[in-house]
C-alpha cells in the first residue's frame, strides 16, 4: 500500500448480513470536510432485510463520498473515502512513471518542469495529477523526437495547440452532468482551486430563458392515446430493499416446500377475560398484554407437547434437523413492508419476559432499526391477521421454517355454550406447515393444543 493509499482510507460497503450482495444508501450522515472518528455512524443503508446505520473503522476527514442518497451499491464497493492525516496539507503528486529502459540507463538528471504559471492543479482522490501539471524530463544527450517535432514546427509557425487540461470534478458531479448532458469542459468552476460543483452542473443544465413572445390563440388540445392516458393514471415503483427480498422468499417458500393449511374457529372468550386481569397483576405492570400475547405463549406449549414440529428440512444433506430452541418470528406491518424479525430462545421466556420481548421487537422494527441478527435463524413464526379486521387466511412459510400461524380477528359470534347460544368472543387459527417434515397428524395435534389453551387458559398452568 503506497504512502497515499494508507492516508486516503476507502470504506467498502459492508455485507450486513448473510449473504446479501447490494445495499441501498437511505441517508448521509456527514459530508466532504467534516471531520469523524472510528466507530461514528456515517450513514445509514437498506437491505434486503433491515435499515442497518454503518460505523466507519477510523480517524479523519471525509474526502469524498462516492454515491448519492437513493444508490443501491453492491457489497464490497467503496462509498467513502477518508482522509486520515488532514493536517497534512494537501497530498503529494503520484510518483513519475519509470524512464523507458534506454533513457534509465543514462546518467545526469533534469528537474522537473513546472506548470504554466508554477502552481500544480489540484489532486482529487481517484484521479491524480491533470495532464497539464508536468512534464516529461528531456533525455540527455538531444531532445526526443517530439520535442524536436515540436521545435520544428515552432520554426516553421505551425505549433500545435496544446490539448485542454481534464476539468476538475468529483465522481458524482461527473455522473450528474452525464445524465443531464452536460459538457463539463463549457462549465465555469466555481469550487476550490477550480473544481466543478454540482451546482455549476446544475446551472450548466437549466435552460436559458427565451423572449416573451406575443400570445397566439390557443392551440386545440392533443388527443390523449389511450395507452398514454393509462400511463398518466398508472405509478412504478422499483422493487428493491424489503418487498424485492419478501417476493423472492415467498416465491422460494411456496414452490419449494409443500404447504399444508388446517383451519379451526375456538371461543376465547375466557382468554380475553384473563387479559384483562392480567393488565391488572403487578407482574405485568408498566408491560403490554393483549391477545398475542396469548397466542405465543399458547403456541410455544403447543411446540413444547408436539416438538417434533419445531424442526427444518435439510435439502441438501437430505436430512430432517429438529431443533431443542424456539425462535419465534412476529411478522410485523412497518413502512418498509412487512418484516419478520424474531425472540430468540423464546420458549424460555415468563410470559413477563415474553411480553418484555415482543414489544421491543415490534417497537424496533416499526422505527427500521431491526439489525440482521434479529432476521435470522427462526423456526416458527405468529402473523397477527386480526389486525386487521381478517378472520383467517393461509400463510406461507418463512423459508427454513416449519410452520406459521395466522391469527384472526376476536368477534363477538353466536356460540353454543353450556347448552345455549350465547354471544361469545371467537375467533380462528390457521397453521400453514411444511409437509415433508410434519404430517397431517403432527400439525393438527399443534393446532388443536393451541386452540384447546386458548379456550382454557388454565391449561397454561396444567400444561407447563
Amino acid at each position: 500500500m503506497t504512502a497515499t493509499q494508507e492516508r486516503f482510507r476507502e470504506f467498502k460497503m459492508p455485507d450486513v448480513g448473510e449473504g446479501l450482495t447490494e445495499a441501498e444508501i437511505l441517508k448521509w450522515h456527514v459530508q466532504p470536510g467534516d471531520m469523524v472518528t472510528d466507530g461514528q455512524v456515517v450513514c445509514e443503508v437498506e437491505t434486503a432485510k433491515a435499515a442497518v446505520e454503518l460505523p466507519i473503522p477510523f480517524n479523519g476527514a471525509v474526502s469524498e463520498l462516492r454515491f448519492d442518497e437513493g444508490t443501491t451499491v453492491d457489497v464490497g464497493t467503496p462509498i467513502i473515502v477518508v482522509d486520515t492525516d488532514p493536517s497534512a496539507g494537501a497530498p503529494a503528486a503520484a510518483p513519475e512513471a519509470p524512464a523507458e529502459p534506454e533513457a534509465a540507463a543514462e546518467t545526469g538528471a533534469a528537474a522537473e518542469a513546472e506548470p504554466e504559471g508554477g502552481k500544480r492543479q489540484p489532486v482529487l482522490v481517484g484521479y491524480g495529477v491533470s495532464a497539464a501539471s508536468t512534464k516529461r524530463r528531456p533525455r540527455k544527450g538531444g531532445p526526443p523526437q517530439a520535442a524536436q517535432a515540436a521545435v520544428q514546427a515552432e520554426l516553421n509557425g505551425t505549433a500545435p495547440a496544446a490539448a485542454p487540461p481534464r476539468p476538475l470534478a468529483k465522481p458524482p458531479v461527473r455522473k450528474l452532468a452525464k445524465d443531464l448532458g452536460v459538457d463539463l469542459t463549457t462549465v465555469t468552476p466555481t469550487g476550490p482551486d477550480g473544481i466543478i460543483t454540482r451546482e455549476d452542473v446544475q446551472a450548466a443544465a437549466a435552460p436559458t430563458p427565451e423572449p416573451v413572445a406575443a400570445p397566439e390563440a390557443p392551440a386545440p388540445a392533443p388527443s390523449v392515446e389511450p395507452q398514454s392516458l393509462a400511463a398518466i393514471r398508472e405509478r412504478r415503483v422499483p422493487v428493491k430493499g424489503v418487498r424485492k427480498a419478501t417476493a423472492a422468499a415467498m416465491v422460494s417458500s411456496a414452490f419449494t416446500a409443500p404447504h399444508v393449511t388446517e383451519f379451526v374457529t375456538v371461543d376465547v372468550t375466557r382468554t380475553m377475560k384473563l387479559v384483562q386481569n392480567l393488565k391488572q397483576d403487578p407482574e405485568m405492570a408498566g408491560l403490554r398484554v393483549n391477545p398475542l400475547l396469548m397466542v405465543a405463549k399458547a403456541l410455544l406449549v403447543a411446540i413444547r407437547r408436539n416438538p417434533d414440529v419445531n424442526a427444518s428440512w435439510d435439502e441438501e444433506n437430505q436430512e430432517i434437523v429438529y431443533k431443542d430452541y424456539v425462535n419465534l418470528g412476529i411478522a410485523a406491518a412497518t413502512p418498509r413492508g412487512l418484516i419478520v424479525p424474531n425472540i430468540k430462545d423464546a420458549q424460555a421466556k415468563t410470559l413477563p419476559e415474553l411480553s418484555r420481548s415482543l414489544s421491543e421487537l415490534i417497537s424496533t422494527a416499526r422505527e427500521g432499526k431491526t439489525s440482521p441478527a434479529d432476521m435470522q435463524g427462526g423456526t416458527v413464526t405468529i402473523t397477527n391477521v386480526g389486525v386487521f379486521g381478517v378472520d383467517t387466511g393461509t400463510p406461507i412459510l418463512n423459508p427454513g421454517e416449519s410452520a406459521i400461524l395466522a391469527f384472526g380477528a376476536v368477534k363477538d359470534q353466536p356460540w353454543v355454550h353450556k347448552g345455549k347460544v350465547k354471544p361469545r368472543k371467537v375467533t380462528t387459527l390457521a397453521l400453514s406447515f411444511d409437509h415433508r417434515l410434519v404430517d397431517g397428524e403432527l400439525g393438527s395435534k399443534v393446532l388443536a393444543d393451541t386452540a384447546a389453551i386458548l379456550e382454557h387458559p388454565k391449561r397454561l398452568m396444567t400444561w407447563t
